[in-house]
């Protein structure tokens, strides 16, 4: 790799790599130490193709789970099936791997500048900013970055674009699946929302156990499927369908909401 190559957003990589080694790093006890992260199925990111790839999942804080995808990836990538133990996967990090995230929150403060860097393909949302409703167009750059990102690599996204459980999957999610038919990965994360701020960057409780589990490839069919179709898809695979409210009833979620609200956190 040359010192000053760059990837097609413009990031020198050996920048990058060495920002994916210390964040890495620093990061690593709170799911092996701190909390524990169970993992099921990184078996299957051996089997994939090194780009053309696109992970959704439940979104449970703004930075804890992406990070934590980070090193689950990785991990898997240099022999570690389910586990990230031993962190020196991160030396030799998966440097095509990004995710899709709020231009809003990546650009609110340093650390989420320097975590951007990382990977991040920032998009504005198109029905709220600054914690008010809006109604605007998708901007046709944020689509192109992200089929960029696709063409070099793997995609991390988000589709309900929020953290809040069991709110609708956003259908620009399922335009892109249908238009760039890429391999689709469901991820199911849990734990989160009890470990850390819903930033992600304060852990509130420890002895937690977290877990993510990575699922089979989702079968589609890119020509016949509706937008519709591939919503609700997504919705059972990421396990944030309305159905699901009746194994996991709302009056628990509104509790363990105001639970969080008064919790002490700690450093």
């Amino acid at each position: 790799m040359g010192l000053f190559k760059r990837n097609p957003f413009g990031h020198i990589l050996f920048f990058k790599k060495w920002l994916i080694r210390i964040m890495g790093a620093m990061t690593h006890r709170r799911y092996r130490g701190f909390n524990e992260l169970k993992i099921e199925g990184s078996e299957i990111f051996n089997d994939l193709p090194d780009n053309g790839v696109l992970f959704v999942s439940n979104h449970q804080t703004y930075f804890a789970d992406v990070v934590a995808m980070f090193h689950v990836f990785n991990a898997s990538l240099s022999g570690r099936t389910d586990s990230i133990k031993n962190v020196g996967y991160l030396w030799q990090p998966k440097m095509n791997l990004y995710y899709v995230a709020a231009k809003e929150t990546m650009q609110a403060g340093l650390l989420a500048r320097i975590l951007a860097y990382a990977g991040a393909i920032t998009v504005e949302r198109t029905w709220r900013e600054k914690g008010q409703e809006i109604n605007r167009q998708v901007k046709m750059s944020d689509i192109t970055n992200i089929s960029r990102a696709l063409e070099d690599g793997w995609v991390i996204t988000f589709p309900q674009g929020t953290t809040k459980p069991f709110k609708p999957i956003r259908k620009g999610t399922a335009h892109i699946i249908r238009k760039y038919k890429p391999i689709v990965i469901p991820i199911v994360i849990d734990g989160f929302r009890r470990s850390f701020d819903k930033k992600g960057v304060v852990i509130k409780k420890k002895g937690i156990l977290q877990s993510m589990v990575i699922k089979p490839a989702l079968d589609i069919d890119y020509e016949n499927d509706s937008i519709d179709d591939i919503v609700e898809k997504l919705e059972y695979a990421i396990e944030q369908h309305p159905s699901f409210l009746k194994v996991i009833p709302q009056e628990v979620l509104e509790a363990e909401e105001e639970l969080n609200k008064t919790r002490k956190w700690e450093y």
